[in-house]
């Protein structure tokens, strides 16, 4: 017999380096899953851990794995201080994606950092980790994983937007779950914002100032992945190889480089926006993750699609991904599905997740 309700830490840290987020969640399951956001909090990156994650991709693979014990460590003490500094009266366990470094699913091969064994001594709690592996070993994208939390959290939307680093969609097309990475997002707004001083363009003011070149839209837009088929995903590996060269060779200014890709962005996530809503009664949308308080990429997407784009309180839309981790390690406690293979690739469903005991 299964347990009803389940209080799970979950720890996310996205591309877009802006720091790792923990959510202390409670679910209950009756006729359908239900949650509650406990406590919440995101813990910033420094300076320096920033540039070493944004420069790891790099890294030979004998250095790769020294980082790896040493950011496993630095998480372990950023959990345990959560931990510590808040009223947890129980936790079943805690459910962590780490870092991703390299995603290349076509080569069989996703690397998240963090997800040591040691990680569940550190923290002294169980430890559930490194939910991607298992899938791309299966043949799978090993992402996105999230819908499995939109179709059983969040169904009352028509489609789920997360913009991060990358920007992905999950809906519904009536006799299955659909989901893709859309494009890059804040992986490079972000790399650009830093050349200005900025951890990020705050309400999108930098795009709003600056110069669309509609040369380099066009190019941006041409991208082959923008016509392949679902399932896909992208990462950074594809962000330095395919955007950053077309943005670097045009000879535009970081201002005029970040007004030209947010366009980019807005042009792709209402394409796509369009497509999940085509045919349903409900046209809502359900938009998460950082790239929800840029207000003028906001206004774009809703020009360009116009449809009803909802944002959240501001804790779902910050800790949606973290909160959707928590409910995989909820469901890896059942032994019942948390990877959706209709979205990965893979060839069945199934449960995903390294289990470790301190």
């Amino acid at each position: 017999m299964h347990q009803t309700s389940y209080t799970l830490l979950g720890v996310m840290s996205g591309t877009s380096l802006d720091g790792v987020d923990l959510a202390y969640v409670e679910f209950v399951k009756e006729d359908s899953w239900s949650y509650t956001i406990l406590k919440s909090t995101t813990t910033a990156y420094s300076k320096e851990w920033v540039q070493r994650l944004e420069h790891a991709v790099a890294l030979p693979a004998e250095e790769l794995k020294s980082l790896d014990v040493e950011y496993t460590r630095y998480l372990g003490s950023i959990i345990k201080n959560f931990i510590d500094q808040n009223p947890i009266a129980h936790l079943d366990a805690v459910a962590s994606h780490g870092h991703t470094i390299l995603h290349r699913p076509e080569a069989g091969i996703t690397y998240q950092i963090g997800n040591l064994p040691q990680l569940a001594g550190l923290v002294g709690e169980l430890v559930i980790c490194d939910f991607r592996v298992e899938d791309v070993a299966l043949g799978g994208q090993g992402a996105p994983l999230v819908p499995i939390g939109d179709a059983m959290l969040f169904k009352r939307y028509a489609a789920c937007l997360n913009i991060g680093g990358f920007a992905n969609i999950s809906y519904d097309d009536g006799a299955r779950r659909v989901a893709y990475d859309i494009c890059p997002t804040n992986i490079v707004l972000n790399t650009y914002a830093r050349k200005l001083g900025f951890d990020f363009d705050k309400d999108g003011e930098i795009a709003r100032a600056g110069r669309i070149d509609d040369e380099v839209l066009d190019q941006l837009n041409a991208l082959d992945y923008y016509t392949r088929p679902a399932p896909k995903s992208l990462g950074l590996e594809w962000v330095q190889e395919q955007v950053f060269p077309i943005l670097e060779a045009s000879g535009l200014d970081a201002e005029d480089c970040i007004a030209t890709f947010t366009e980019h962005m807005a042009a792709q996530i209402a394409r796509h926006l369009r497509l999940s809503v085509a045919g349903k009664n409900s046209k809502s949308i359900l938009i998460t993750g950082g790239g929800a308080f840029n207000t003028y990429l906001i206004e774009r997407i809703s020009a360009l699609s116009d449809l009803a784009l909802n944002i959240p309180d501001a804790q779902t839309v910050e800790f949606k991904e973290a909160l959707i981790f928590a409910f995989m390690g909820a469901l890896r406690l059942r032994n019942t599905p948390n990877i959706l293979s209709c979205v990965t690739g893979a060839p069945q469903d199934h449960c995903a997740g390294l289990v470790y005991s301190p």
